[in-house]
């Protein structure tokens, strides 16, 4: 989407929103939580649970209603095929619960999500926003969204300060709920042109302790709203601006941090990628070092043309089985769609074929 379709968007969610009021009748889910952290592991009704599965984040699509994030998928059906115990990640943004007709929130299509996963006894991980912006404003985050942003711009209905309180209390009555993401791979790096590419960002000296501020004030937010569901931050873990090398272990020092997330790319056959300071066996010994588990939250490794789907399967069970070893807590997989392109080399995860049994062979 080029930066004038995404300003007339941001536009039309500000004229549309202003004055309307969020929906006042929580959709009340029954149960109590099932996930929690103790003596740094993930447990799960109490046992000790090292969670698989896949990020699935178009799932809160619904062209009828909002104004989507990729293609449309069934709630239902996709619930209702994964392994028991499975966990999930999905983008939980804003822009999913307005309603695209008549500009006001509409969480039905969230809503269907937490629904469908509860039914079938699944346990999910919504995201709560992006650093990049994609399906929201088109917006990359920097660092005075991270120093003010947050608690006063519209994003696109309500400041994020706002929407973390209300998706957290409407949801916090649901079994379904594994933890909440913050925020999907965050720095606090400052761009110098619009697109915001990597060769455009600059990192200022205090990017740790504005990204720590950050995290310890909007968790103090979601803690508040839902007390009982633990919190992690999706952060890439590879060097990025607020959390290079010993950063990485202060910003998730917060205590509203309870599980610290590692994204694996670009290393296919590296069981464990990176660098001494910045890879994946480093971020696993600070995690350690936090008393906190370490979820790898994206695995991905592009398949079609260029590998085997059979071989991508083998791929990424020969990095879980290793990363288990090594101390990780838990692997979720880069990224199911409903409509993968075989004639392409993509990270696409169809609702079929080796990726599937593979993760219900695992242990």
């Amino acid at each position: 989407m080029n930066r004038y379709v995404a300003a007339a968007l941001t536009a039309l969610f500000a004229v549309a929103v202003s004055g309307c009021a969020a929906d006042e009748s929580p959709h009340v889910l029954s149960g109590s939580p099932r996930v929690a952290v103790q003596h740094g592991q993930i447990t799960l009704d109490g046992e000790n649970w090292w969670p698989t599965g896949v990020n699935a984040y178009q799932l809160g699509t619904d062209w009828d209603i909002n104004i989507g994030c990729g293609a449309e998928v069934d709630a239902e059906e996709f619930f209702a095929s994964l392994a028991p115990r499975s966990l999930t990640r999905f983008n939980a943004y804003q822009t999913l619960a307005i309603d695209r007709n008549t500009g006001e929130f509409n969480f039905a299509a969230l809503d269907a999500v937490i629904a469908a996963a509860q039914k079938h006894e699944q346990l999910v991980i919504p995201v709560l926003t992006g650093q990049e912006g994609a399906c929201e404003n088109n917006i990359f985050k920097q660092r005075d969204w991270y120093v003010s942003g947050w608690r006063n711009s519209m994003q696109p209905a309500v400041p994020f300060a706002e929407w973390v309180v209300m998706l957290a209390e409407r949801w916090d009555g649901s079994s379904a709920i594994a933890a909440w993401e913050l925020i999907g791979e965050p720095e606090t790096s400052v761009c110098a042109g619009f697109d915001c590419t990597l060769e455009l960002r600059t990192c200022p000296d205090d990017s740790a302790v504005v990204l720590r501020q950050f995290v310890d004030e909007a968790g103090a937010l979601l803690r508040g709203a839902s007390p009982s569901h633990p919190i992690t931050l999706g952060l890439v873990g590879g060097g990025q601006c607020g959390t290079a090398g010993a950063d990485f272990e202060y910003v998730n020092e917060s205590p509203y941090v309870d599980i610290t997330q590692y994204h694996d790319y670009g290393a296919d056959d590296e069981v464990l990628p990176g660098d001494e300071f910045d890879g994946l066996a480093a971020r696993i010994t600070q995690s350690r070092n936090l008393g906190k588990p370490l979820l790898v939250g994206e695995i991905g490794i592009p398949a079609g043309t260029c590998l085997p789907l059979e071989r991508r399967a083998d791929a990424f069970a020969n990095k879980i089985r290793g990363q288990r070893e090594a101390g990780t807590a838990g692997a979720l997989l880069w990224a199911y769609v409903p409509d993968p392109r075989r004639d392409a080399c993509t990270m696409d995860i169809g609702p079929d074929g080796p990726v599937w049994d593979m993760l219900e062979s695992l242990w």
